[in-house]
Order: C-alpha cells, then sequence, then structure tokens
C-alpha cells in the first residue's frame, strides 16, 4: 500500500507550482494593478491554472481506470490528480487565511474540499471515482467563472471589462446553473444511493461516505444560491435598464 510518505514529493511539486504562479501573478503578471485587484486576479490566477488542468486529468484518469467505480481503489493516476488539487487548495487557502480571513465562507469551504480530497487520497485509498467526477462538475465552469470575477473586478475601470461582463454573464450563468443545478445533484444522488446500500462499506467506513455527502449538498447549496442570487441580479438590472428606455 503506498504511504504517506511516498506521495509527499508528487504534492510538495505541485504546491511550489501553485506557489510560482501565485508569486508570478502578484510580482509580474498584475504588478501594476492596485493592491486589492492584484489579490483578486492573483487567486484567479491560480484557480485557472488549476481548473481547466484538474478537468483533462481528471477525465484522463477516469477513462485510463477499466474498474471505475463508486467504490473502485484509487488507481496512481487518480491520487496524482488528488495531489495536484490538493496542492491548489492549500495555495489559496493560504492566500484567503493571509489576506482575506474574514472571508468564512471561502475558507469553510476550502477545508471541507481539502478534507474530502485528503480522506479519499490518503486515509481510505478508495472513492477517487466520485471525488474526479464532483471535481470535473465543479471545475468545467472554471474557465468562464474567473474571467467573470475579473470582469467583475475590473468594470467599474475599464469599459472593456465592463463589456465582457455584460456579454459573459447570461451564458455563464446558464452553464454554472445546469452544471451545479442539475448534473451535480443528479450524480449526488447516484453516490448517495449507491453508499447508503452498504456494499462499500469494506473500504469506505460510513462516516467518510457521509461526511463526503454533507460536504458536497452543503457545496452545491451554497452554489445553487449564489447563481439563483445573481439571476435576480441580473433581471433587476435588465428590468431597470428597459424602464429607463421606455422613459
Amino acid at each position: 500500500m503506498e504511504t504517506i510518505i511516498e506521495s509527499v514529493p508528487d504534492l510538495a511539486l505541485f504546491f511550489y507550482f501553485f506557489l510560482f504562479m501565485y508569486l508570478t501573478a502578484q510580482l509580474i503578471v498584475f504588478r501594476t494593478w492596485t493592491p486589492k485587484l492584484r489579490r483578486v486576479a492573483s487567486s484567479c490566477f491560480i484557480s485557472l491554472s488549476h481548473g481547466t488542468p484538474a478537468v483533462l486529468l481528471s477525465a484522463h484518469a477516469l477513462l485510463t481506470d477499466p474498474d471505475r467505480g463508486f467504490a473502485s481503489r484509487n488507481t496512481a493516476a487518480q491520487n496524482r490528480v488528488l495531489d495536484y488539487s490538493i496542492a491548489y487548495f492549500l495555495m489559496d487557502l493560504v492566500h484567503y487565511l493571509i489576506f482575506n480571513p474574514g472571508d468564512v465562507l471561502f475558507i469553510g469551504h476550502h477545508l471541507a474540499t481539502l478534507f474530502v480530497f485528503a480522506t479519499c487520497r490518503y486515509v481510505v485509498y478508495h472513492g477517487a471515482y466520485a471525488v474526479l467526477v464532483l471535481l470535473i462538475l465543479a471545475e468545467v465552469t472554471s474557465l468562464c467563472q474567473n474571467v467573470w470575477t475579473l470582469a467583475v473586478a475590473l468594470k467599474a475601470e475599464s469599459a472593456k471589462a465592463a463589456k465582457v461582463y455584460e456579454f459573459l454573464s447570461p451564458p455563464f450563468y446558464a452553464f454554472y446553473s445546469i452544471v451545479r443545478g442539475f448534473a451535480g445533484p443528479w450524480f449526488v444522488y447516484e453516490m448517495a444511493r449507491f453508499y447508503a446500500a452498504g456494499v462499500s462499506e469494506n473500504v469506505l467506513p460510513r462516516w467518510i461516505w457521509v461526511s463526503w455527502l454533507v460536504v458536497v449538498v452543503s457545496a452545491i447549496s451554497v452554489s445553487i444560491l449564489w447563481i439563483v442570487n445573481l439571476w435576480l441580479e441580473f433581471f433587476r438590472d435588465r428590468s431597470t435598464k428597459l424602464g429607463k428606455k421606455v422613459e
């Protein structure tokens, strides 16, 4: 059985990669931005470095495993993706603890996510199929979301950013709604149904899969509330602009 010590070099290497990307963003890519915007952009930069690659790496790791399933043993490729994501969330957690220690929601999200990844990777050595599919569903919107986040941060002082925000918001909201509002809940239901049957408790103890479900359901619920609020704001803005045109 692979030990934690044997896996540390991969995790450390990935962490240094994200640290390098973060410092590159802070000191080079966004060095002329204001400190507040530079911090937001640097977090987005490492998120971009993680999101789409994590989707592709996860898909490859799952498709190359002929025995994939909710209770299957993690493969080396799947463990590597878990290390990659653990390193990213650790780096972004450090960012939030230093610059946004009051953002309890994001810090809690990162800690809960790290718990799921770390227990799957280092405690039970099983369940990567479920965790990586959830990672795909979480990160498939990453590119759109990070570009949209940067546009939101810059729109007050940049006409181009304001245009990007206006153009990107509807398709991003729709894409996010489909993934987090429909695909995510469906997969979690299938996951819960499998684990509740009890056929995997010899490799995945009840406390593990129940805690995973609590974390995932909480994250999806917060995501749904977030996107609903964005849709409401979007339609309020459209109604206001339409009213001004009529006047």
